[in-house]
């Protein structure tokens, strides 16, 4: 047998190998030395599954079958046991690929899976079938076709995989692109572009995250711009841009960020400071303050005091404990308001029901209810009741069928 030739089902040991070396279909190859090692110049060929009982080191390694290195071999596998340290390129054709140490390569092609049990550290991998690796992953570009999971700490530029990603330590990613499901635990991405659901276990620093279905974060996460088709839920405090969300979000602390576009539910345990806009189809529930430059709620906004520097504009009802401000508010049709109203202007739709109002120009409109009304200029539509005082400085204009508790005062200065 030429000392460069492993024949199939045979066992041989070796060291040093000078040039290519060729392995047969459910071969055998050990090494020498403590820990035992095969070091070959050039580049393994492989026909078929074998078993490397060493470490292994190459300029290239190709196989065709599957290769499994540290274990029982099958048709498909190929195996190491030990360490794989390829100085350039790795094709699998048609096979597996396990590595029980730690593996290092240029650029790795394995049709099937590939099973790194320690350290991975890559250039390109492209895997047809899964990725698992047990210890820390770093690398330029992972494609992988059907599933990516990671034990250890991953660091990559870009990550690309067809069906889901499972990485149990921190991440530092460029880019992430799955059709289906990530979950990993905390950690810096800059570009989240996933299919399915995004599950951040611990803090995250992002740059974007773009969902198609749900996105859970944790711990103190902060960013940029989220674009969530479903839902979007948060344990803990939020820093962002721009929130997109189809459905529902909820922030058991505190959030600060731009804006907020919401179709359906807001709920925040905490704080929300927003330097430009809330904008929400249904309901608002803020437990603590919300602050935005405009606030504009389809259903209920409920806070323990809401300001906006522009606008507040509410369809259905708003309860506040100390209040709510702006430059502007708009109650909707038959929307009601608990707790007081301060604005320059303030506008009560038909048929809604307000408490306490204080503003430069109030208007109530046909058939709305108020308890007390203070402002300078007032007008209030036909059919409207106030069941408590009003005070201007200017003027009060009425129309027929309003009623009141009280006779207006027009006063010099407001109470």
């Amino acid at each position: 047998m030429p000392e460069n030739v492993v024949s199939p089902r045979s066992t041989v040991t070796l060291n040093i190998v000078e040039g290519d070396l060729e392995v047969g279909s459910h071969a055998v190859v050990k090494g020498e030395g403590t820990p035992p090692k095969v070091a070959v110049s050039g580049t393994v060929y492989v026909e078929g599954g074998c078993v490397f009982e060493c470490s292994l080191s190459a300029e290239n390694l190709d196989a065709r079958g599957c290769m499994h290195i540290g274990w029982k071999s099958r048709e498909d596998e190929v195996t190491v046991e030990g360490d794989l340290g390829i100085r350039n390129r790795v094709n699998i054709e048609d096979g597996c690929l396990v590595v029980f140490g730690n593996m290092t390569a240029k650029r790795v092609n394995v049709d099937r899976s590939l099973v790194v049990k320690k350290d991975f550290e890559v250039d390109e991998v492209d895997v047809g079938g899964s990725l698992k690796v047990d210890g820390a992953t770093i690398a330029r570009e992972i494609d992988v076709g059907g599933s990516f999971k990671a034990e250890g700490e991953v660091k990559a530029e870009g990550i690309d995989v067809g069906g889901s990603v499972k990485i149990e330590s921190k991440v530092i990613i460029e880019e992430i692109d799955v059709g289906g499901k990530v979950e990993v635990n905390g950690g810096k991405i800059d570009c989240v572009d996933v299919g399915g659901s995004f599950v951040s276990k611990d803090s995250l620093e992002f740059g974007k995250i773009n969902v198609g279905g749900a996105v859970k974060l944790a711990g103190k996460s902060r960013g940029g711009d989220i674009d969530v088709g479903g839902s979007c839920k948060v344990e803990g405090d939020l820093k962002f841009g721009d929130i997109d969300v189809g459905g529902v979000i909820a922030i058991s602390g505190s959030a600060e960020g731009t804006n907020i576009d919401v179709g359906g539910k807001v709920k925040v345990g905490g704080d929300m400071k927003l330097s430009e806009k809330l904008d929400v189809g249904g309901v608002a529930d803020i437990d603590k303050e919300l602050i935005a430059q405009d606030i504009d709620v389809g259903g209920r906004l409920c806070a323990r005091k809401a300001t906006a520097s522009k606008r507040a504009s509410v369809g259905g009802s708003i309860e506040t404990v100390e209040g709510v401000s702006a430059s502007y508010v708009r109650i909707g049709r038959r929307g009601k308001v608990r707790g007081p109203m301060k604005a320059d202007e303030a506008v009560v739709s038909r048929r809604a029901q307000v408490e306490d109002v204080y503003a430069k120009i109030i208007t109530l409109e046909r058939d709305a209810k108020a308890r007390n009304l203070y402002g300078e200029r007032i007008r209030l539509e036909s059919g409207c009741n106030v069941y408590g005082e009003v005070q201007y400085t200017e003027s009060l204009e009425t129309e027929r069928g309003v009623t009141f508790a009280k006779t207006p005062q027009k006063v010099d200065k407001l109470s």
